[in-house]
């Protein structure tokens, strides 16, 4: 009964029937949402976001700002009202950065994308440093954030061929010494085993790659990053899985955060050193590049959504062509970074932060596409906090002056539409079948789009998105009974995850245009 309790907060539930339409209003215009929880897909791992780069900042700002970004990012309490404090994220990823915040401008990397090694002046380490990170690690796991994921752009700078932790100067392999190999798989687990020790917070997982397939990484000087082959990343990973099994510790290894679903399934914008990724890691007779035998090394494939998403038939067919691949190979697949870049000009392109449903729809859109037509196991958005862009699901300001002490942070309609699947969909839900009228997949991407979770406890939950301008109404059937606890986020103030009531059975609910509403319920048999 846990998570039904803390989903629902029924002491606080509204039991008004606010936003929620009768069986007689409904008419012959309702959309029945008919659940088969006999047809199961894939277990859902988590949903997600990142600490890059403004929790090396944020998380030294003040206790009001840290709890309030911590709650609104990882909570799962309500308010008396039965309001909803946060998105309860089930996965927080920390990056584990490269040491360019103390080269300074010698970096080559703009101050606010900059960021600290563990490694002190003389080689030892301190463990004193990534203090703001570390700070909102901790407030995750006092929130009940059950999983952590630490993550590399680049090797740290002593470990790198041009000193630097990003590709300025190079071409297109991993800048890394060949001589500092082990170096740098002792690093990740030292770090690992430190943070666990001083933090009291395990990483289940570990990222050691990031877009090595991504051209922009082979140019620099940017951010942290680096491009590797396929043939660097098989080598290390197995030199890293060694490290791990050697000390006996547990920690995941995920590969490779393709940049682009087509590097996954094919090759783009590259030569065969890179592209076909799953083929090539999870193939046994791909002997250079396979990983499957590999210590900690689960049968599984990360990549990030980005490029894909426009137009829309490439949005459904590309989705569909890597589930395809994977349920071929039997790997599993985590979508693991996404936020709004050039090529998504639905929206603007990501210049000028967005505090409306115009982007939180659009990303809505995309969640659904990738759950239903990826089966991905994970969905994960890019920066938690970010700044005059849309890759923040919180806007941070720091106008006031630079010191961290002075930073804050404001909610956006994106934030609490996250929301509607991460605060709901539990860490072991699976997601089950569910069929509309007169649409296919239960989808259409300028409309309606359903999909349909059973969680580890039982509990049920319907995420409805409705892309469209014009309202529409649905009755939910599955089982007898199901008492279903409506949440909305819309354009209307204070509709953020707001709770609008509850029905029974297959009554109708009303789903107003350009909103998502999720209903959470249990069989009432």
């Amino acid at each position: 009964m846990r998570y039904l309790n803390s989903m629902m907060c029924r002491a606080a539930v509204l039991c008004a029937a606010a936003g929620v339409v009768s069986c007689d209003a409904a008419g012959d215009d309702a959309t029945a949402i008919r659940v088969d929880d006999g047809v199961k897909y894939q277990t859902i791992d988590n949903f997600g976001a990142s600490d890059a780069w403004t929790m090396r900042f944020l998380g030294e700002a003040s206790d009001e700002t840290v709890r309030q970004t911590a709650d609104w990012l990882f909570s799962t309490e309500c308010d008396a009202a039965g309001q909803p404090l946060g998105i309860g994220l089930s996965i927080w990823r920390f990056n584990l950065t490269a040491g360019s915040a103390e080269q300074g401008d010698r970096s080559q990397i703009n101050e606010f994308t900059r960021g600290e090694s563990f490694f002190a002046e003389d080689g030892s380490y301190d463990w004193n440093k990534l203090r703001g990170q570390r700070r909102m690690l901790r407030e995750a796991r006092k929130r009940g954030v059950e999983h952590f994921l630490m993550f590399l752009n680049s090797p740290d700078v002593r470990f790198t061929q041009n000193g630097l932790a990003t590709n300025t100067g190079r071409g297109d392999t991993y800048n890394l010494r060949p001589e500092c190999a082990d170096a740098w798989a002792s690093y990740m687990a030292d770090v690992i085993e430190g943070i666990a020790r001083h933090d009291s917070v395990r990483f289940d997982y570990v990222s050691p790659f990031n877009e090595p397939d991504g051209h922009w990484n082979w140019i620099g000087p940017k951010q942290e990053g680096t491009p590797a082959t396929k043939q660097e990343i098989a080598a290390l990973t197995r030199r890293l899985g060694e490290e791990f099994a050697r000390r006996g510790m547990a920690t995941q290894i995920v590969l490779p955060e393709s940049s682009d679903y087509r590097c996954l399934v094919g090759t783009h914008m590259t030569d065969s050193r890179r592209g076909y990724e799953i083929q090539s890691f999870f193939t046994r007779d791909s002997v250079d590049t396979y990983v499957g035998d590999v210590p900690n090394v689960p049968r599984m494939i990360a990549g990030h959504t980005y490029w894909t998403t426009t137009p829309l038939t490439m949005l459904r067919d590309m989705r569909v062509a890597l589930r395809d691949t994977l349920r071929s190979r039997g790997v599993d697949f985590w979508q693991t970074e996404y936020c709004i870049m050039g090529n998504d000009e639905e929206i603007g392109g990501g210049g000028g932060y967005d505090f409306t449903m115009r982007t939180a729809l659009y990303v809505a859109r995309i969640i659904h596409h990738d759950l239903v037509f990826a089966d991905a196991r994970a969905w994960q958005w890019w920066r938690a906090v970010g700044e005059d862009y849309k890759d923040g699901l919180l806007r941070e300001y720091h106008d006031e002056g630079d010191e961290p002490s002075k930073w804050r942070v404001k909610d956006s309609k994106l934030l609490w539409t996250v929301g509607n699947f991460s605060r709901f969909i539990r860490p072991g839900a699976q997601r089950v079948a569910v069929a509309c009228d007169g649409m296919v997949d239960a989808t259409d991407p300028t409309g309606l789009m359903v999909s349909a979770y059973e969680n580890a406890d039982g509990s049920r939950v319907i995420v409805v998105i409705n892309y469209a301008e014009t309202p529409s109404v649905v009755t939910p059937e599955w089982g007898r009974g199901t008492r279903w606890q409506a949440y909305r986020t819309s354009d209307a103030e204070g509709e953020n995850l707001k709770p609008v009531g509850t029905t029974r059975g297959r009554a109708a609910v009303e789903i107003p245009a350009r909103s998502v509403v999720t209903l959470v319920g249990r069989s009432g048999r």
